[in-house]
């Protein structure tokens, strides 16, 4: 076989690329806060709908656990809707 009939083993070389500078410190922070923004919790509104249904539940596990006697709806509104509040506020 001829020199010329053989196909070239030969790799092909990748193109260079172009030189990166070096991060700055800023550059490094706000790369740090893109990766650990997906690991802090997601925090939402919550509509004044979605509100109200947490509250009527939490009221009545609450008078659940009484044994849904000798107790006040009210009572039972007040104490749930402060209780699912305080919850809201810490979770923003």
């Amino acid at each position: 076989m001829l020199q010329k009939d053989k196909k070239s083993t030969r790799r092909k070389t990748a193109p260079k690329r172009a030189a990166t500078a070096p991060k700055t410190a800023a550059a490094t922070v706000a790369a740090t806060n893109v990766r650990n923004a997906s690991d802090a919790p997601v925090h939402r509104q919550v509509s004044a709908a979605e509100r109200a249904r947490m509250i009527a539940e939490a009221a009545y596990y609450r008078a659940q656990r009484r044994g849904f006697s000798n107790g006040d709806p009210v009572r039972d509104w007040a104490e749930a809707e402060a209780e699912i509040d305080a919850m809201l506020l810490r979770s923003r």
